[in-house]
């Protein structure tokens, strides 16, 4: 299973939204060098207040670039970096990924897939709606989330727009995604 890379995105400071750049740096155990949400233990502001010591399993987030027309199709208007992900992708289907896939990109980053992102009001507040368009049911009644996957950096590296995605899917049983 493989994929392009379409736009990297980074901030310093808490913002919803983030600006995209022309490369981004992932360190590994840590997260994008120099974004907000880098670190060991949890950073989002949600999480520190239930409990700071968790370990930070939403290092790098990733959203499939295809959304971005689904939603569009129904009158949003989003572009890279705008629902806050730190990579954006085409062609490689990262809602389907089982948790622990490997996700090779450019020559040296590997990521491994932690879980789904847990949409909040934030997205709302962007665009009054949108939070419905990334968050619905499915036939049988279930939740389906689609505003992208976490992640945690094992190998260092550099990431471009370009760059190609590999997934290796883990052995034995997979497990699907779930919020993290």
């Amino acid at each position: 299973m493989t994929g392009t890379v379409t736009a990297v995105s980074s901030n310093g400071v808490y913002s919803f939204t983030k600006p995209n750049r022309d490369s981004v740096v992932l360190l590994a155990g840590l997260g994008v060098e120099g974004d907000v949400h880098a670190g060991v233990t949890v950073k989002h502001r949600s999480r520190v207040a239930q409990d700071p010591t968790r370990p930070n399993l939403r290092q790098v987030h990733l959203i499939h670039e295809e959304l971005f027309a689904e939603v569009g199709g129904e009158g949003f208007e989003v572009a890279p970096g705008d629902l806050g992900e730190n990579i954006t992708t085409r062609g490689i289907d990262l809602l389907g990924l089982p948790v622990g896939t490997l996700l090779r990109i450019g020559d040296d980053a590997v990521l491994e897939v932690t879980g789904l992102r847990n949409p909040c009001l934030q997205i709302d507040n962007f665009q009054d709606g949108l939070l419905k368009q990334v968050v619905g049911r499915d036939e049988a009644g279930n939740l389906v989330r689609k505003a992208g996957i976490m992640s945690i950096v094992r190998e260092s590296g550099a990431v471009r727009p370009g760059d190609a995605i590999r997934a290796e899917l883990p052995s034995g049983p997979h497990w699907p995604l779930d919020r993290v």
